[in-house]
């Protein structure tokens, strides 16, 4: 008697099938997961790309210590519209220059993203990250550092534009994230610096800001509290002090040659 297993089906041909289309399946979806960010993409006249093949559905994402829930791609909220800025030319991709001060408008390396109005958080409580040293969990200064409150603060115009009067630092990551700065004048007001655009000089005892001029102080975002610091006042005090190494001084906008 013959036993016949097969028969005529050519298995490893319907192995190799069923490969390519779980391949083929699997880059639709890896595809259409990576959409979620950035996408649609959009023109610099404002003109939305449609939707196609790899265009996901909104997926549902709980954030962590009860922030609520955030779907993706979902609406495009973070993304700050009618920005002053035009483009130097009418050909597409052409840059773009401010029309009114780029450093609060958010044009170009000043550019921030409408995050969260709410602080980052330690994975364990919930409880805010970055705040000042004296609300810390028992931060201090190192004993062969120099404490930096108290010391003058200057501007790449090596003009002084306030006194250092706390520091903010970052319980998770154990370092310094922004200087406090009380700016001269009538109208003094606290200015939180990033750290990241500072230089602390020990031996003279004053701290440089290269970023802006003495002057630009004045016009930093300032915080809503004094013991916490929101993502978005994060993104305006980064995109404001950081958009200075383009836009605080002129010499700086034009070219080398």
């Amino acid at each position: 008697m013959n036993v016949v297993l097969v028969g005529n089906t050519d298995y490893a041909e319907l192995a190799l099938w069923a490969f390519f289309l779980f391949f083929i399946g699997l880059v639709i979806y890896l595809r259409r997961e990576d959409h979620r960010e950035g996408y649609p993409m959009e023109e610099d006249s404002g003109v939305v790309g449609a939707p196609g093949l790899f265009h996901p559905r909104d997926k549902r994402f709980k954030l962590a210590h009860g922030l609520g829930l955030v779907y993706k791609p979902g609406p495009r909220e973070y993304e700050v519209p009618n920005i002053a800025a035009r483009r130097v030319s009418s050909y597409a991709g052409s840059p773009i220059e401010p029309t009114g001060n780029p450093l609060i408008d958010g044009v170009g390396p000043a550019a921030w993203a409408n995050r969260l109005d709410v602080p980052d958080t330690m994975w364990e409580g919930g409880h805010p990250k970055i705040v000042p040293l004296e609300l810390s969990h028992g931060f201090t200064v190192a004993r062969q550092d120099r404490n930096p409150i108290g010391m003058p603060v200057f501007g790449c115009d090596d003009k002084m534009a306030g006194v250092c009067t706390n520091i903010w630092v970052d319980q998770s990551e154990r370092l310094i994230r922004y200087f406090e700065v009380r700016t001269l004048g009538d109208a003094a007001r606290s200015v939180t610096v990033p750290m990241a655009m500072a230089q602390v000089n020990q031996r003279s005892g004053k701290i440089r800001v290269d970023a802006i001029r003495s002057d630009q102080f004045d016009a930093a975002p300032v915080l809503a509290s004094t013991s916490q610091i929101t993502r978005l006042e994060e993104e305006k005090l980064v995109g404001y002090f950081g958009g200075g190494y383009l836009y605080a001084k002129r010499s700086r906008i034009e070219p080398l040659l």
